[in-house]
């Protein structure tokens, strides 16, 4: 395996923060709260309210940054190290798109059911809150905030969870709220 090896986002994936990794050997529980039951297991009930749990880590290395903007989000700030000297970060930064596809890497492989997830309705009040520079190494938290049974369909329901991004500092660079939609265990 390479010893930098990176994810579809094009990011550098860190295995130095802890020695729990998932099967695929991408990310790291970083907390040393976990869920009780694996992420090959788990259902909506595993999904408890005021739970939180913290994922990662990925590091934003230069040459990534450049290469997702260069593909995906084509300003100046993103892709353009000269020019973004001049702009309003001083320097260059990771597109929020980006931070957000290296956010979804840590909550697919550790958070989200891999038996159980159905689908997501959407999230709401995403918030770039701190620029995102070359050689931040981010990780997740993610909260239980919601887990409420579906009426119609009494085999299912939807967990709300907030998630915070934050860079090797504990500051927070992203903020959004996602809705899952998961299976009941069955009987």
């Amino acid at each position: 395996m390479p010893r930098n090896p990176r994810d579809r986002s094009g990011s550098r994936l860190s295995r130095a923060d802890s020695p729990r990794r998932t099967k695929s050997g991408a990310t790291t529980v970083l907390s040393d709260a976990d869920f009780a039951t694996p992420v090959e297991d788990r259902y909506f009930e595993d999904y408890v309210p005021g739970a939180v749990y913290v994922y990662g880590s990925i590091t934003m290395a230069r040459e990534d940054i450049l290469r997702f903007a260069d593909e995906f989000d084509q300003q100046s700030i993103h892709n353009d190290p000269q020019a973004a000297q001049q702009g309003p970060f001083s320097g260059l930064v990771a597109s929020g798109w980006h931070t957000c596809s290296v956010t979804m890497r840590m909550y697919v492989d550790h958070y989200v059911s891999k038996v159980a997830s159905l689908a997501s309705p959407g999230i709401d009040e995403l918030r770039w809150v701190r620029p995102v520079r070359p050689g931040d190494r981010l990780s997740l938290r993610a909260t239980v905030q919601k887990a409420r049974v579906s009426r119609s369909k009494p085999d299912r329901g939807l967990v709300t969870t907030g998630i915070e991004v934050l860079d090797q500092h504990g500051q927070t660079v992203l903020t959004m709220s996602a809705m899952n939609l998961l299976l009941r265990r069955p009987d």
